[in-house]
């Protein structure tokens, strides 16, 4: 049974890694939605908080609200429409950090599985072979200790939960999901997932540039 969603946004000063005159990358704290929701109450987002510092912040991709970490945005169209293009034709490279229920086995590998919205159950996602989209992972254990296995992981596509589903399905949940994770498995504090790193070509010069953000837990 997926929880009743609260919305309970941390009070906390931008955490700004990166700004240049087209774009302004951000450690998104877990907790903070990264665009305003649609029901009453879910105005506060990370976007909006930026707006009132940069009133020329354009979005350009999303984290999930209960996941923590690097999130770039445009400062102008042109710059949100190259970096769009980054991560449509899959030239952004995204790395994240996960602590997880069980022994992940074996220390590497590729997650190829497609995944489609759970209509009824909205908004968990789930596998479907026949009708889902293509959703790829790579992952590479750092660590383990006696239940659960630190791993970094590569999303090759971008699909909604992409990592939450694809972690479920190797019988190993991220602690603290709120949707997919059980029993124990559920008993953390937050969503044990962080974005730590992006990169990607400048929208401006071409260059390939990389930003990162501490892991929090």
């Amino acid at each position: 049974m997926i929880p009743d969603f609260i919305y309970n946004p941390p009070d906390l000063p931008l955490d700004i890694l990166y700004k240049d005159a087209q774009i302004i990358v951000v450690n998104k704290p877990a907790g903070l939605l990264s665009v305003p929701g649609k029901l009453a109450g879910r105005e506060d987002c990370l976007t909006s908080r930026l707006q009132k510092a940069h009133w020329d912040t354009l979005l350009v991709h999303r984290l999930d609200c209960d996941t923590s970490g690097v999130m770039i945005f445009a400062r102008t169209k042109q710059a949100q429409g190259f970096l769009g293009q980054e991560f449509e034709k899959r030239r952004a490279k995204k790395a994240y950090i996960a602590e997880v229920y069980g022994q992940l086995t074996p220390d590497h590998g590729h997650i190829d599985l497609p995944l489609c919205t759970d209509w009824p159950n909205r908004p968990r996602q789930m596998v479907d072979h026949a009708n889902g989209r293509a959703a790829q992972t790579d992952w590479q254990v750092i660590s383990r200790n006696a239940q659960t296995t630190r791993v970094r992981l590569f999303p090759l596509t971008g699909r909604s939960h992409q990592l939450r589903v694809h972690m479920l399905e190797q019988g190993c949940p991220i602690l603290g999901d709120p949707i997919y994770a059980t029993g124990k498995a559920r008993e953390f504090p937050r969503l044990m997932l962080h974005a730590e790193s992006l990169s990607l070509h400048h929208p401006q010069s071409g260059d390939w540039v990389s930003f990162a953000a501490p892991l929090p837990f």
